[in-house]
């Protein structure tokens, strides 16, 4: 997973609330065995509407998603995140996240940035007047700005989950950090016991 330090781009504004997994990617999708392919039905029920946000110009090429409270509630599919990604989302401003869903996007290297309503409001008013404005996101700084705008506000982001997106480790990532003391206790482990790997007997 490559190292999450700074999103910046356009962004667009889904201001329902409880957006929930099988509306960001229904159910038909997945049986995709492969974790790309996902864009093409991120929120494609509400999509079939061509006033929906992401028909609107521009829109294609938006970083950054600003959406409404609980965002990703519903089933902890993967997917969700990997359809987010799969259309070129890189970050999500919401002013509360459903735990599984948030867990999901940092191992995957999603932003999930949580500001307060009246953070969200702001932005999506310099939005309204400007689509085309630049949000930047700053994960070291837990900042979200609008330079065009003069606009600077802090977001939550756990400490756990900020380390990890800086230094780019998913789960598997995170487990090969110890891979040194994973061999050496799987060498000292006695023979009879499971093992993470095939054990070769002893020669007599």
């Amino acid at each position: 997973m490559r190292a999450v330090t700074r999103v910046q781009g356009r962004a667009v504004v889904l201001d329902r609330p409880n957006i929930d997994t099988d509306q960001i990617i229904p159910a038909a999708w997945l049986k995709r065995v492969e974790r790309t392919g996902f864009g093409p039905g991120l929120f494609i029920a509400w999509r079939a509407d061509p006033a929906f946000v992401l028909n609107q110009p521009g829109a294609g090429e938006a970083k950054i998603l600003i959406a409404g409270a609980n965002f990703g509630c519903g089933s902890s599919r993967e997917h969700a995140v990997w359809a987010l990604q799969d259309f070129g989302f890189e970050a999500v401003i919401a002013p509360s996240f459903a735990d599984i869903f948030r867990g999901n996007s940092i191992g995957a290297g999603l932003l999930t940035a949580q500001a307060d309503e009246a953070v969200t409001a702001g932005l999506s008013s310099a939005l309204a007047a400007d689509p085309g404005t630049e949000v930047v996101l700053d994960v070291s700084e837990r900042t979200v700005a609008v330079p065009a705008a003069g606009l600077s506000f802090p977001f939550a982001l756990p400490d756990y989950a900020r380390w990890r997106l800086l230094e780019g480790l998913d789960d598997i990532g995170t487990t090969l950090r110890h891979a040194a003391a994973i061999a050496d206790f799987e060498q000292r482990r006695p023979a009879w016991l499971p093992r993470t790997r095939p054990f070769a007997p002893a020669s007599a």
